[in-house]
């Protein structure tokens, strides 16, 4: 359980599902390998954040996350506790809010049989907040207003910097039209495993690596819908036409005849978005998640 005074717990041996950590290294790992217009990545700093931020980030959290005796909340508040301790500002809590059903779910299971181990997964996740809580909520709101996203306002309802009324699934249910994370919490992770898991697995059978996985799984969000956290800091019509450059970028790395041409297009984007302070941060958060499940289904599935 997390302290009463926030800050991040200590995990004695057998407190963490070793074999989770891992996973959740990996994904944080290619979330800055891979090429992300826009985002931090090893092929450059952005924001006023760095790799080593995103780095140090995970290796904070991860154990918190997968902690063996802990609830989905605890998970939230513990990660995001952590994190703020090491690094001093907001670095995953899109990523932690993802990932710390999707974890809850592994450890618990599934109640019901499925037929490939990603539907195992996205069940498992869906009942993990069909249990959740009113206390669940709480402990997120808590996370969520240390973390201190921006453009967090006030709400009538469930502001997360009042004492939750709700269950946590309630409360992500509420404010599902504004905020694509929440959307995954209300629609069963739709986008992390009908978008972002297909994308991986459609990169890898073609041979490609796990970062231009990434990258394609990253590109398929940025196409699919407005990113809502541009959408905050922004405004609609900035994130609107984040979804216009994205089909001209498409265009022309249709027109690339090689890796390196391909690169410096998107080296290119990646250098325009950052010069106007755009950060799809929404499409990379999903991004890590979707990574973490296709990693976990292929351990799941070789072992």
């Amino acid at each position: 359980m997390t302290p009463a005074d926030g800050t991040a717990p200590d995990l004695g041996p057998g407190d963490v599902v070793e074999g989770l950590v891992p996973i959740v290294l990996w994904a944080c790992e290619m979330d800055v390998a891979a090429l992300k217009p826009g985002n931090v990545g090893r092929h450059g700093d952005g924001h006023r954040m760095t790799v080593d931020q995103f780095l140090a980030s995970a290796f904070a959290s991860a154990p918190v996350l997968c902690r063996a005796r802990s609830s989905v909340g605890e998970r939230i508040e513990g990660a995001v506790m952590a994190t703020l301790a090491e690094v001093g500002c907001n670095t995953n809590l899109g990523i932690v809010l993802l990932l710390a059903p999707m974890i809850q779910g592994v450890i618990d299971g599934p109640g019901q049989p499925s037929d490939s181990v990603y539907n195992a997964l996205r069940i498992a996740t869906a009942e993990v907040l069909g249990r959740s809580t009113v206390a669940d909520a709480q402990a997120a709101f808590r996370a969520i207003a240390a973390a201190q996203p921006a453009g967090l306002g006030q709400r009538e309802d469930h502001d997360v910097r009042s004492p939750a009324r709700v269950t946590l699934l309630e409360a992500m249910q509420s404010v599902a039209e504004f905020d694509r994370i929440a959307r995954q919490y209300a629609n069963g992770y739709a986008d992390v495993f009908d978008l972002g898991v297909p994308a991986i697995l459609r990169s890898l059978r073609a041979g490609e690596s796990w970062e231009d996985a990434t990258t394609a799984a990253y590109m398929t969000f940025l196409a699919a819908f407005p990113d809502t956290h541009v959408v905050r800091k922004h405004g609609a019509d900035a994130a609107r036409r984040l979804l216009v450059e994205r089909t001209e970028i498409a265009r022309l790395c249709l027109e690339c005849q090689n890796q390196a041409s391909l690169r410096e297009v998107l080296l290119g984007w990646d250098r325009s978005l950052k010069d106007q302070g755009i950060n799809p941060g929404t499409s990379a958060d999903l991004t890590v998640a979707s990574v973490f499940a296709a990693r976990l289904g292929e351990t799941l599935s070789t072992t």
